[in-house]
């Protein structure tokens, strides 16, 4: 199978970025050290039901599964499939924006994004997104997505209200794969898989402001945002390029890490002291320290590894030839469970999120 996930039909090809999502709580029960005894009951039935309402939601996987045309939602506190949403066709990255409530999902084939409404698990809307759309991530502040067009070589910009509205549009390099977003929102990262560059986009400029050299075909990309890094996953190189983004529009390349082959995915967990990178062709998930850059733990037994998140003290990661996902505990990287999901699941992006109370 082909290593890097967007040519025309993705037959064969397949950070999260754990920002807010990482540290979303379950909803509060509502706890009283004394009664109330001039409250009705049914004023403190009003009162509990607010407090629920209110409550932050508990988080949901939503993981794309390219064969079946569908999204699969897991729900994380419990580690069940709860909903299976039917999208456009071949479904490949996603990004939850938990601010806006929407789940953003590419479908390169289909020349689109399909929006997912948190709150009904359902599709509400589907954009035109060039000529194969790929990778996709958010602004941390929830107001734009922003999507990599493969074939048509731009970097496009949406906003995430009720429009949906396409805000920008910059030209690219060759084979735009993987996007993230710098913490201030300001920057856009993205790999130029054939290029073998990160581009950095100002989005007030709506310009590309300066490249930086990588391994071979970066296709993934992950912020690291207390370190001030960038890490490109190179899937012909089989490496992970780290590159200093403390000036986005100066990036220098700070250090090269081995992984295994063809790596596709990487997400921080155990509190950003661990940095996982799953590795399609050898099966298995790259473990490193991202303060020394030392591979520490080679993990076996997955099935061609895709698409990877961090939530609490849990790391999900993406099989798409098992049809599942392994959630492993992010201390040790002990496998705790496996979810089954729709046929050929990728799971590329940050695919980890919970509506916010409405």
């Amino acid at each position: 199978m082909e290593a890097d996930a967007a040519d025309a039909t993705l037959a064969a090809e397949r950070s999260v970025d754990t920002r807010s999502n990482g540290n979303i709580l379950g909803a509060t029960a509502l706890r009283s050290a004394h009664p109330m005894p001039s409250l009705t009951r049914a004023a403190a039935l009003f009162v509990l039901l607010t407090v629920a309402t209110a409550a932050p939601a508990a988080p949901y996987a939503y993981i794309t599964n390219q064969a079946d045309h569908t999204v699969t939602v897991i729900d994380v506190a419990t580690d069940r499939a709860v909903a299976t949403v039917p999208v456009d066709k071949s479904p490949a990255g996603v990004v939850a924006v938990s601010a806006a409530g929407k789940v953003f999902v590419t479908a390169p084939d289909s020349h689109a994004v399909s929006v997912i409404d948190m709150a009904t698990q359902s599709r509400i809307a589907t954009l035109p997104a060039g000529q194969g759309a790929v990778g996709i991530d958010a602004a941390p502040d929830g107001q734009r997505v922003y999507v990599a067009d493969w074939f048509g070589q731009h970097l496009l910009g949406f906003d995430t209200g009720g429009t949906h509205a396409e805000v920008l549009r910059v030209k690219l390099g060759r084979a735009p794969a993987g996007v993230a977003v710098s913490p201030d929102g300001r920057h856009v990262y993205v790999a130029e898989r054939d290029d073998n560059v990160v581009a950095v986009v100002d989005v007030a400029a709506a310009a590309v402001v300066a490249r930086v050299p990588t391994g071979e075909h970066p296709f993934a990309l992950l912020v690291d945002a207390p370190r001030g890094r960038l890490y490109a996953l190179n899937v012909y190189s089989d490496d992970v390029s780290v590159i200093d983004v403390r000036d986005p529009a100066r990036p220098q390349r700070a250090g090269t890490v081995k992984v295994g082959k063809a790596p596709y995915g990487a997400a921080l967990a155990a509190g950003g002291r661990r940095l996982y990178v799953t590795n399609q062709r050898d099966d298995s998930v790259s473990v490193v320290d991202p303060d020394t850059l030392a591979l520490v733990q080679t993990l076996r037994g997955f099935g061609y590894p895709e698409g990877i998140a961090s939530v609490g003290d849990r790391v999900l990661v993406v099989n798409w030839m098992d049809e599942n996902v392994s959630v492993l505990d992010a201390a040790s990287g002990r496998e705790l469970k496996r979810v089954d999901t729709g046929r050929n699941p990728r799971g590329f992006g940050a695919f980890i999120g919970a509506p916010g109370p409405r």
